[in-house]
């Protein structure tokens, strides 16, 4: 029989027992692990328990708008809801987002301090200027309505609720969240709240109710669609109060040709965002449309037409058919696809033409610019637009912030805006960058000409931007 090496048994003794107390190691942290994510759920849903007990205490109508909840919903249909666990609502996220639809629901702020409490919540409630009012021109007797309310349970999560109130465009909006100085930090944890960094405005959804993690929640019936709206949601006040100093040097024209005009170009612009909206091309408004919102939140009433941009990566060739469809006929078509294409629709009775700019992207001495052509009908002179793409923007086309135009929710071109504002004989300043226009043959006013020269009402002088 041969003599055992001692030294080489030894060494394989060493080297098992060392694996077994890795594994035994490695079994130990996982299971550990599995401990903590597990009380960290239990804990989340109770989280999520209690602020739903308040909102039915206090009749406050919230339904789900957490963007990682909604997108494990929609990539399951919520079938796993029913089973046992917290499988949707505890993401594991520090901050879950529930929305409520609050134009009707009575606040007390006294009421929603005393239910948090009694359920053991943290509250902090942030409140603002009713905008409703503002459109109106109240800014003294705007009333202080609730915008955001942030719960915080023992255990530290925190559940955002987002506050929706409908405005005159039939749209719902959100405020910024912004904390008062002596608000707790700790419930507004840096980049984790889903809501508040921007106004915000969406369409209504429509809402089921449905049992998610054994707790009866609203949810948005298509809830890939909600998620679609909040990544165009991020929302630009128009400028009331500069709007109203404008209309004080320069008083809006009360005729009543101006005010069909207005009417006339506001059911345009609809119509436009309906068709547009239904074959999914993205659109801004753009020329004098975005300088009349931008200088006094409103049509020029003498420029007798309505601009919208579109990038030519959207150009459809069923564009003049879907337009015509919606009872806007095709006027004229300026260019080709591949250069400067301009399309002209005209409105029923002929009070109001809609001109769809489409804009171009190329590389110029280094520099990325965005530009569109235009064509003059009556000499066939040609136009050009240049905007050099700011670093602080995306592309042009991928600015488009929801506004309000005369109370109609429609897209705002930032980058395109500026560019108006420059173009427009006065060099109006606009937060980071001016763009500059490079004419093609001479620059294209924006509202039309007279002998080369904007357009202005009678017995007005050229408009000066409000200070």
């Amino acid at each position: 029989m041969p003599r055992l090496n001692k030294t080489g048994l030894l060494a394989v003794l060493v080297a098992a027992s060392s694996a077994f107390l890795l594994f035994q190691l490695y079994y130990y942290r996982q299971s550990s692990n599995g401990g903590n994510t597990s009380r960290q759920k239990d804990n989340q849903w109770e989280a999520l328990r209690r602020v739903m007990a308040v909102a039915r205490k206090l009749a406050l109508p919230i339904f789900l708008a957490d963007p990682t909840a909604l997108s494990l919903i929609g990539q399951t249909g919520g079938s796993a809801g029913l089973g046992r666990g917290c499988s949707f609502l505890c993401t594991g996220r520090p901050v879950t987002a529930f929305a409520a639809i609050a134009d009707h629901w009575k606040y007390d702020r006294q009421a929603v301090a005393t239910v948090a409490s009694q359920k053991g919540l943290e509250v902090e409630q942030v409140r603002g200027r009713d905008p409703r009012l503002l459109e109106e021109g109240a800014e003294l007797s705007a009333a202080q309505i609730p915008l955001h309310f942030l719960f915080r349970s023992t255990h530290g999560h925190i559940v955002q609720v987002v506050l929706l109130y409908q405005r005159s465009g039939g749209y719902l909006w959100h405020a910024p969240l912004r904390l008062a100085p002596s608000a707790d930090r700790r419930l507004a944890p840096p980049n984790a709240l889903p809501y508040g960094r921007h106004a915000g405005a969406y369409r209504r959804p429509d809402l089921v109710l449905t049992m998610l993690d054994g707790l009866d929640v609203q949810v948005p019936r298509n809830s890939s669609h909600f998620l679609t709206l909040r990544s165009e949601a991020d929302f630009i006040e128009c400028r009331h109060k500069e709007a109203r100093a404008f209309y004080q040097l320069y008083p809006e024209d009360g005729s009543v040709e101006a005010a069909e005009f207005r009417r006339a170009a506001r059911s345009v612009l609809s119509v436009a965002a309906r068709t547009l909206d239904s074959l999914n091309v993205p659109f801004w408004i753009s020329s004098g449309t975005c300088l009349g919102w931008y200088r006094q939140c409103g049509f020029i009433s003498y420029s007798r037409d309505v601009d919208v941009g579109v990038s030519i990566r959207h150009y459809r060739p069923d564009l003049a058919t879907a337009f015509a469809s919606a009872g806007l006929p095709l006027k004229h078509s300026f260019g080709r696809v591949e250069d400067s294409l301009e399309l002209s629709f005209q409105s029923p009775g002929g009070g109001v033409k809609l001109d769809v700019f489409f804009f171009y992207q190329e590389e110029s001495e280094g520099v990325s610019v965005v530009w569109n052509g235009g064509t003059q009908a009556k000499s066939g002179r040609k136009f050009k637009l240049d905007t050099p793409v700011c670093r602080s923007y995306l592309n042009v086309w991928r600015t488009c912030l929801p506004t309000c135009l005369t109370y109609l929710p429609v897209f705002l071109s930032q980058g395109m805006c500026f560019l108006v504002l420059n173009s427009a004989g006065r060099s109006w300043r606009a937060c980071v960058c001016v763009f500059r226009a490079r004419p093609w043959t001479m620059c294209a006013p924006t509202t039309g000409t007279r002998r080369g020269r904007p357009r202005r009402p009678p017995g007005t002088g050229r408009p000066r931007p409000p200070t």
